[in-house]
This record gives structure tokens, sequence and C-alpha cells, in this order.
């Protein structure tokens, strides 16, 4: 069958016309793809949090643009200090900001997580020990073995004395029931130090009540900050120890699955 020239324009105008059509009509809308939504648990409770951990979450979620959201929890929010490691592995949380030592973690590093003695006299030791003198590639190791991301290392205040009693001596510690971190209350029970773990919001209540004679946990401005120079009458500088050392973790499956970009 013979086709001219016209005819054959016109219905191929025709065809391209619907073939664009339906090319418009099925064309699928383009959705904004959904964030990826972690949620991050610290060690730290809501008045120190807020100095110590938020900044740095609320720096993540501002860097990457709308496409990874932090949510960020306080300590116990979700679960237990004790169990924060366990349950990043699971994959309960995403992500932690802790110590090695309160979150207990199952590595040999455990031992110098939180105030580990006379390891530093500053806070700015710690981005040295790790990034100058190799601690971080075994950080890095230990927890890939145990299916978790280690990150970074995390630094803050020296883990000072602030009492209901005065110190004057090495003697003065004996019988002392001080709020503390595990590894600095092991080393102060040598002492005459009783270490108490509680819940950090209850320290300050535990002061005024009698069940602690005091904290060493933290430097002056938090001390300050949370309430506890309020209930204490006396500071003094604990030289055994000069920074918290911590981190920041990762289950390694949500790690992983990141994009590249991010």
């Amino acid at each position: 069958m013979m086709t001219n020239r016209r005819d054959f324009l016109k219905k191929a105008g025709l065809g391209t016309a619907a073939a664009a059509g339906a090319s418009t009509l099925a064309a699928p809308a383009v959705l904004a793809q959904e964030p990826i939504k972690w949620r991050l648990q610290t060690y730290a409770g809501g008045a120190l949090g807020e100095q110590v951990t938020k900044p740095m979450v609320d720096y993540v979620n501002n860097a990457s643009n709308g496409e990874l959201q932090i949510e960020l929890y306080y300590a116990d929010q979700i679960v237990p200090t004790g169990e924060l490691f366990q349950a990043l592995q699971r994959g309960t949380i995403d992500a932690v900001h802790s110590d090695d030592d309160s979150m207990a973690s199952p590595t040999p590093l455990r031992q110098f997580g939180g105030y580990f003695p006379f390891a530093t006299k500053h806070i700015l030791d710690v981005p040295v020990l790790f990034n100058q003198y190799g601690l971080a590639d075994i950080w890095r190791s230990e927890y890939e073995k145990v299916g978790v991301a280690w990150i970074s290392s995390a630094g803050q205040d020296p883990c000072n004395f602030n009492t209901k009693k005065e110190i004057k001596s090495v003697a003065d510690l004996e019988g002392l029931k001080l709020y503390t971190f595990p590894t600095a209350g092991r080393f102060l029970s040598k002492f005459g130090v009783v270490p108490v773990s509680i819940p950090y919001e209850d320290a300050e209540v535990a002061v005024q009540t009698g069940e602690l004679d005091g904290m060493a946990w933290s430097g002056i401005t938090e001390d300050y900050t949370v309430g506890w120079a309020d209930v204490t009458d006396y500071f003094l500088t604990n030289n055994i120890s000069g920074a918290w050392i911590g981190s920041w973790f990762v289950n390694q499956k949500r790690w992983a699955d990141l994009p590249e970009h991010l």
C-alpha cells in the first residue's frame, strides 16, 4: 500500500505527539528522598549534653543539608548508660557518644576509657594521642572486631573533686562516697574512696540526702551549670587525670549504608 509524504508526516506527527503526551502522563513525580534518620544517645545528662554532645549533633545535621537527621537522646533516655554498647551493637540505637568504660565496651580498651590515671594533663592531649601517636588506629581496629565503627576521639574536662568535706591530704579520701566514672573510681578506691554509680540527674539530690559526699566527675564549669556547686562546699583539682577520654561510635552497618558523599 502506497503512502504519500503528507499522510506519512501527519501520522508520524500524531504518533510523536501521542508518544510525547503519553510520556508526560506516565512520568512519575520526582519525590524528595527521605532523610536518613539516626538515634544517638550520649552518656551525658541533659545539662552536660547540651554543652558536649548537642553542638556536634547540630553541626552534622546542618552539614548534611537535611540528608542525615540525628535525633539526640541524653543519658538513660533509651537504655541505661551501662547498656549503650550492647544497644549500639544490636542496632537499637544508631550512634553513641561515650567513653569506653561507661558504656561497658567488651574490648580491652575499656580500661582506658573515661579518666585513665596519669594519661593526660589537659584536654588537648586527647586528639594528639589519637591522631599523632596511633591510638586512632588501635581504637578503629578493635571496634571493627565487634561490629561497631569508631569515628573519632572526644576529649573533655578534667575529673576534679567537689565535696561537702574539705580534702587536705590523701588520708581525707578514706570513706568518701563520690559519684565518678568507673575508671577513675577503680583508681580512687585504692586510696579509700567509695565510688558510687547512680543516674547523672540524681547526683545533686544524693549529696543533699547524704548518699554522696560529692563528685569526682568534671571541671568547675559543669559544677555550676548543673547545680552541684550549690550543694557542695569545697573544690579541689584532681591531678591524676587531666582530661576525659571518650569517643563517637556508630553501628557498623548503619555507617556502611551511608552514601559516599556523607
